[in-house]
């Protein structure tokens, strides 16, 4: 067995990718060998819509094209047992880096077919782990639970079935009062660092082992 996690925070040792590692410690308690991808270590770009992963006949049909630093990362993706992507929201969304992963991942696979064929033809279960500003009181008002069943929905459709965690109100930093960050109460976040984060990270390694 083998897990491969992508950590799609630029802040390594803060609150995705400590997540994202608790979930592969998960993994790991199963048997599974395990691997982990810092996503902004990597030279890539987003789909360029070249068409080559669909082009009948063609060397790349259901593959991406690309030759970046990313290729080998999904071609490993592509003989994976199971998957875990991390990513903070930024400004409602994923970090660039993950959307732009997830147009590589997902759309090599998809075919305009009628009958809605893919070309992935195996399952691997995918854990999506989200970390954010806004309080989980708050995820369904703002539009944040669609978007998030946007991914399962697409993850469970293209490449497996998909499993959500978000962890909520993240500490940013030790020092708020260096930032223009007076909306946050910086010894609040602090305490639920201490108190309620341990949780996630334990809801994390659950998630992970899981998968396996």
């Amino acid at each position: 067995m083998k897990t491969i996690a992508i950590n799609g925070s630029p802040r390594k040792g803060w609150n995705t990718h400590i997540l994202v590692e608790e979930a592969l410690k998960g993994a790991a308690s199963k048997g599974s060998e395990t691997e982990l991808v810092n996503l902004y270590d990597l030279n890539f770009k987003g789909c360029i819509s070249c068409f080559a992963c669909k082009q009948r006949g063609g060397k790349s049909l259901g593959r991406c094209a690309a030759g970046d630093d990313l290729k080998p990362v999904l071609d490993r993706i592509h003989t994976c047992d199971a998957l875990i992507i991390g990513s903070p929201i930024y400004i409602s969304e994923v970090t660039a880096a993950v959307r732009a992963l997830f147009e590589r991942l997902t759309f090599q696979y998809i075919t305009y077919s009628k009958d809605r064929k893919t070309f992935f033809t195996r399952r691997v279960p995918t854990a999506l782990i989200y970390t954010m500003n806004v309080s989980e009181s708050a995820i369904e008002s703002m539009g944040y639970a669609e978007k998030f069943k946007f991914y399962e929905d697409r993850f469970n459709q293209i490449i497996g079935p998909a499993k959500t965690l978000v962890s909520t109100e993240t500490w940013q930093t030790t020092d708020y009062s260096k930032y223009e960050m007076t909306m946050f109460d910086g010894e609040a976040r602090k305490k639920r660092r201490d108190e309620i984060f341990p949780q996630d990270k334990q809801k994390a390694f659950e998630l992970g082992a899981g998968l396996i």
